[in-house]
């Protein structure tokens, strides 16, 4: 997989923040290139393009999009769609399809998803099919791409960098060197 991109929709600030910032930490943490935000919350886009700041990694945020003319344009460039819902095809049997994928764009739902982006996605996949989190739908089918490969890569150019270990918590701090 070469490139992922997250596309956002119906995210409505005084109710939505927090997942949808969540969507995009673990787009993020998972891989992802960049998450494209159809509603408008600019502080939303700037706090998580200040987490790539300190943590490293080129991640973006684009606020305010036209879900729809970025869908368009993503196809025009020869990428792909997956609409994550609990009312597709199961993960397992859509993912070698999605893994031959050079661009990919996610779309994750908040509200109701319009019917168009059924008819537009290449793939309507279902991480089970009962209501669940978009953040674990997100986490679970980047995962399955990826197959691990996301959560051992280390992000460069960070001010933060975290040091695993058994117990305890060290952090390097960049700025202090």
């Amino acid at each position: 997989m070469n490139r992922i991109v997250i596309l956002r929709l119906g995210h409505r600030p005084q109710r939505d923040k927090r997942i949808t910032t969540h969507v995009g930490l673990t787009a993020r943490a998972f891989g992802a290139e960049g998450m494209l935000l159809a509603s408008d919350d600019p502080k939303l886009s700037g706090n998580l393009v200040d987490v790539a700041d300190r943590w490293g990694g080129n991640f973006y945020v684009e606020n305010n999009v036209s879900w729809k003319s970025e869908i368009k344009k993503w196809k025009d460039e020869g990428g792909k769609i997956c609409h994550l819902s609990m009312y597709g095809v199961n993960l397992p049997d859509a993912v070698p399809e999605i893994k031959e994928c050079e661009k990919l764009m996610i779309v994750v739902g908040a509200e109701k998803v319009p019917f168009e982006i059924y008819e537009m996605a290449d793939w309507n996949v279902a991480v089970g099919n009962q209501p669940h989190s978009e953040v674990a739908a997100v986490a679970v089918t980047m995962d399955r791409i990826a197959e691990n490969e996301a959560l051992n890569n280390a992000f460069e150019g960070g001010e933060l960098t975290v040091v695993p270990m058994g117990c305890g918590k060290k952090v390097i701090d960049h700025r202090q060197e």
